[in-house]
């Protein structure tokens, strides 16, 4: 198996602000695997927030501050991902489930407000099916309800699959790759007959100042500092991704345990969903988590779900940090705490 290097750094936050506030980095040992975390002061009832696929804790440095202001606030690493343990080939919604089980009892103690993005969003969805009396209420931010399951997921609304599967193929030799691939080939279709690729020239410097940056901090996570802070997110979250988790994604694997139909028809507490933009162009399938079809969807098994729709990107949280933040308030304010 392989070992996540960067595991044994959990303990220090970069994030001024962050440390600031009061937030500490600490891992649960489940005596299987460490879940790195950080946790907020205690201004209120429990929030836990679980990032996107590839995505670590630091997704939310915008957001954590503010809502820190009337939550106890909790942003995980998922397996896989960040500080936390790697599990190649333990990787499904039966696995990640069970990692939420034991986090919600063993450290949050009390009913929480669960937040997911993207594939955290599903993970959150199957708390709330699975843990009625550890979660107080869910919050789907932008996640791939139903557009993420087979077969559609990889015959028809392909876009995400396919980047999985690149994903899986560029950075899956652990020992010889270069974080720079990831972007080589890489396409972002921008009408139905225009796509945009990044530049072989850009990819060129990249990878310098990738080997640059691991030669000279050999052992730690790839931060490379006058980078703009969603590349350097991308790539630091990248360099500390177990690639078997995408590759689950693609050969199946990742499936057991979530039917999102079935896991939506047994939540009984309140639900927000956050929508991000999303459109469907052929070729491509649906480039963006869910489509309104999907949305309306939930809301009919969950009549008594609250929608929302946010004209942002796919990480909410990310690129609208003060509407994510207000939409959690008002959803707690009007829904939870009423």
């Amino acid at each position: 198996m392989n070992r996540n290097p960067y595991e044994g750094l959990s303990g220090t936050i970069d994030i001024r602000a962050v440390r600031a506030a009061g937030f500490r980095e600490v891992q649960l040992d489940t005596g299987t695997l460490r879940i790195n975390y950080v946790v907020g002061p205690d201004n209120g009832p429990p929030l836990v927030l679980l990032p996107a696929q590839t995505a670590t804790w630091e997704s939310y440095q915008r957001v954590l501050v503010p809502l820190s202001k009337r939550f106890l606030v909790y942003a995980l690493d998922v397996r896989g991902h960040g500080k936390s343990s790697w599990t190649p080939g333990e990787y499904s919604w039966r696995h990640l489930g069970a990692d939420m089980t034991v986090f919600l009892s063993e450290v949050v103690r009390s009913p929480a407000v669960v937040s997911g993005n993207s594939s955290g969003g599903l993970l959150a969805l199957w708390c709330a099916a699975n843990l009625p009396l550890r979660v107080a209420a869910v919050i789907l931010e932008d996640a791939p309800v139903f557009s993420a399951q087979m077969p559609r997921f990889r015959d028809h609304d392909r876009f995400v699959y396919g980047g999985l599967k690149h994903l899986a193929e560029a950075l899956g030799d652990l020992q010889h790759r270069d974080l720079a691939d990831y972007f080589r080939g890489l396409t972002l279709p921008v009408s139905e007959t225009r796509e945009k690729r990044v530049p072989d020239g850009f990819i060129t410097f990249l990878s310098r100042r990738i080997q640059a940056f691991q030669t000279r901090h050999p052992g730690r996570p790839l931060d490379i500092g006058y980078f703009p802070l969603k590349l350097r997110l991308l790539l630091k979250s990248l360099s500390m991704y177990d690639p078997d988790f995408a590759r689950a994604f693609v050969d199946g694997r990742f499936y057991d345990g979530l039917d999102h139909a079935d896991a939506l028809t047994r939540v009984s507490c309140p639900l927000l969903v956050l929508h991000g933009d999303w459109r469907r162009l052929p070729g491509h399938g649906l480039i963006g988590a869910m489509d309104d079809q999907d949305a309306a969807r939930i809301r009919q098994l969950v009549p008594h779900s609250r929608y929302r729709k946010v004209h942002a990107n796919h990480v909410i949280h990310m690129f609208k940090p003060r509407s994510f933040v207000q939409a959690v308030d008002t959803f707690f304010t009007q829904d939870v705490a009423a």
